[in-house]
């Protein structure tokens, strides 16, 4: 087995199950994979998961990231195991750390002692205020969530745990960009922020049972996978895509730089000295796994479906994995798959066409594989390029890039 460079994987130690039914979640269907009534991984399979992780891995920094459904659901006991069988498992100049992507409503003051003992960072999943937060993010009566989530990000503040907000951007609060971010920097607090849009790609055979929360008449769930050319109504449209990012940026560079981290706004700036951090906007993909509760391994956390799994934790190792032909095929086609108008695009240097899953619309010539939020990347990526090109000049310069806030 050959080390590699540093590799991500997201892990599912509840696989699909969460104890919330928000109705974007494309997740939620990947029960159809396996036992729906026996997502809980293992603790034989979680010690085989972390020691191939750290096989595989370099010296230097090493993260695991628990990821869901909702991980929570595992309880607090299985993340005392990881972390002293992460200890245990190590090499002398391996440094681990963990993060936990949650929902934040089984959080409780346990939870976050544990947390903030042991240096986790952590995911807290927000939309907004409770108006435009409320309009997907319901439990399993339909209720809104976020009352919850916010005692969530109350009880993570108050023990100091390290926190960012993971915002996914849809339908309901598209149109709200600046009132989003204010609502997170003013009133949550908040310094690190993500937005994901929500493209919600289906056959148009199957677009009204997509509609109902991928629920069909009969009861019985649809297999979310990454086919067809519809989306649905609760997806981000592309204008709206770049509108919400324009405006999240235009109040960022006006009083926030240096002090609130936005990952695209982090991600543009570092892509202009060619360093690329976020595998949406690299040239190439591939180098994020996805590991499922039972072990299996998948080429990427979009791509849990049929056709793309990799092996599993116990009879393949990581690096040799991402070494195989196919999953350096699947990571290479990103950039082989562009369209011509992405080829000659001027900010492709920021984009490289986006992440394949939502590469089903036409390009401007009729090719087919341009992404689907093209519109919305090619507007947010040629407004900010002039403001990120100062900054890159104040780097270069030795100097912050926050100065450009006095310009």
């Amino acid at each position: 087995m050959q080390r590699q460079l540093p590799f991500s994987v997201v892990t599912k130690p509840t696989g699909a199950a969460c104890n919330l039914d928000c109705t974007y979640c494309f997740f939620l269907s990947k029960e159809l994979l396996h036992d729906a009534d026996n997502q809980r991984m293992s603790a034989e399979t979680m010690r085989t998961f972390i020691a191939n992780q750290l096989d595989s891995q370099p010296d230097g920094d090493v993260t695991i990231m628990w990821q869901g459904g909702e991980p929570t659901m595992r309880g607090l006991a299985f993340y005392r195991e990881a972390v002293r069988v992460a200890d245990e498992l190590k090499r002398p100049r391996q440094r681990v750390t963990h993060a936990l992507q949650t929902n934040g409503t089984l959080l409780d003051d346990d939870w976050c002692r544990f947390l903030r003992e042991h240096g986790f960072l952590v995911g807290l999943s927000v939309d907004g205020p409770a108006h435009l937060h409320d309009a997907y993010r319901v439990n399993k009566a339909g209720r809104g969530t976020h009352k919850q989530v916010l005692r969530g990000w109350e009880l993570l503040r108050a023990h100091d745990v390290d926190t960012n907000i993971l915002c996914t951007v849809n339908a309901a609060n598209a149109d709200h960009g600046a009132d989003v971010y204010r609502y997170f920097r003013d009133e949550l607090g908040a310094t690190f922020l993500q937005f994901i849009p929500i493209v919600e790609r289906v056959p148009a055979e199957d677009l009204a049972t997509a509609e109902q929360g991928w629920i069909g008449p009969d009861g019985a769930r649809l297999l979310y996978r990454q086919t067809g050319d519809a989306v649905t109504s609760r997806s981000v449209a592309p204008g709206q895509w770049g509108r919400f990012l324009t405006e999240v940026f235009d109040e960022w560079v006006r009083a926030d730089v240096g002090r609130v981290f936005v990952q695209h706004f982090d991600v543009m700036l570092a892509a202009r000295f060619g360093q690329y951090t976020l595998c949406v906007h690299a040239p190439e993909c591939g180098t994020a796994l996805a590991v499922e509760h039972n072990g299996d391994i998948y080429s990427c956390d979009h791509y849990v479906e049929p056709g793309y799994e990799l092996g599993n934790v116990r009879t393949h190792a990581f690096a040799d994995v991402l070494q195989s032909p196919k999953q350096r095929d699947f990571g290479r086609a990103k950039r082989t798959g562009l369209t011509e108008q992405c080829r000659r695009c001027p900010v492709r240097w920021a984009c490289h066409g986006g992440c394949p899953k939502d590469r089903f619309a036409l390009s401007v010539d009729g090719e087919p594989g341009q992404n689907h939020l093209c519109e919305g990347y090619y507007h947010f990526f040629t407004h900010a390029t002039p403001a990120i090109e100062q900054m890159a000049r104040l780097i270069q310069a030795g100097r912050a890039p926050a100065e450009i806030m006095e310009r």
